[in-house]
């Protein structure tokens, strides 16, 4: 029987309640089709945390995380000039502000690196993450944001329904597109700040992608499929940290990842509504009724 310590035990928690946040703000953000946007904003974020290290000259989580959280909001801001005020179509401009912000936060990595004490500042995990140096804090404060999203997705549970699904019809029924959308990007902010630190800016992205359109394939129910990318989500984060305690200095991130890959191929192929195999299934069935309907028909055709 494994025996996990203290600290394993404390990124346990905290990687199921970070996969279990970003399964759900990524089912909002499949259905608003701007899974890009994730992927951009998580990028986003790094300029954000190599600022706040620079600024203070020294390791300080919140003050760096408050940087990432600053750095993310103004490339969605970004992201929104771009795409309101020129002939440039989303995803280009998600496209365009994930390879600026990124570039430019390698490029400050590069020069905080040079300053004095910036070799021992560990400022490289933030690009694939470090679970292991997460402290019961650090549990305490995803668990807090993981709450607000599940009671933010509860208190406005038809407003979500109607903001994702039929905004036209929701803004003449007096509900604000404005109020809803700065929500909702706060949320994806805020989980993807509290994840970089476990995940990274890259990684970070298929944690919020990948359980949303794996739990798409079993269901087309709004409710279910935000339970199942929950739970996809947060297994995800458990069976990853299980997997990167077996070695020694194995990431955790990585295995996360991974294994979200695995429940999606599971879905797939095997997925109960768009499944590979059941599509299979389906067309056959089709096939053999339309061959046993067909000499039925011409019988009928030359009687007549």
């Amino acid at each position: 029987m494994m025996i996990l310590s203290a600290n394993t035990q404390w990124v346990l928690l905290s990687t199921m309640m970070l996969g279990m946040a970003a399964g759900v703000v990524g089912c909002f953000a499949y259905w608003k089709r701007q899974s890009l946007m994730s992927d951009a904003l998580s990028h986003a974020a790094l300029p954000g945390v190599i600022a706040g290290f620079a600024v203070l000259g020294t390791k300080s989580l919140p003050f760096m995380l408050g940087g990432a959280a600053v750095s993310a909001l103004l490339g969605a801001l970004f992201i929104h000039w771009i795409r309101t005020s020129s002939r440039v179509k989303e995803d280009a401009a998600m496209g365009i502000v994930l390879s600026v912000f990124f570039g430019l936060g390698i490029m400050l990595l590069t020069l905080v690196n040079r300053m004095p004490g910036g070799q021992q500042s560990g400022l490289d995990s933030f690009i694939f993450g470090q679970s292991a140096s997460m402290v019961r804090q650090d549990v305490y404060t995803m668990i807090g944001v993981t709450l607000l999203v599940f009671i933010a997705a509860l208190v406005g549970w038809k407003e979500w329904k109607l903001f994702l699904f039929d905004p036209q019809f929701a803004g003449g029924l007096g509900l604000s597109g404005r109020l809803m959308n700065t929500v909702y990007m706060v949320l994806l902010v805020l989980v993807i700040v509290i994840g970089i630190q476990a995940a990274g800016v890259i990684l970070m992205a298929a944690l919020l992608i990948i359980p949303g359109v794996s739990a798409r394939y079993w269901t087309h129910s709004y409710a279910a499929m935000l339970g199942l990318a929950a739970l996809f989500g947060g297994g995800s984060g458990i069976v990853g940290t299980l997997i990167s305690t077996l070695g020694d200095g194995w990431p955790t991130g990585p295995f996360i990842v991974l294994s979200a890959t695995s429940l999606f191929v599971v879905s797939l192929a095997f997925g109960s509504r768009r499944g590979l195999l059941v599509t299979f299934l389906q067309q056959r069935a089709q096939k053999m009724e339309l061959t046993r309907q067909t000499p039925a028909r011409e019988s009928v055709e030359r009687g007549a």
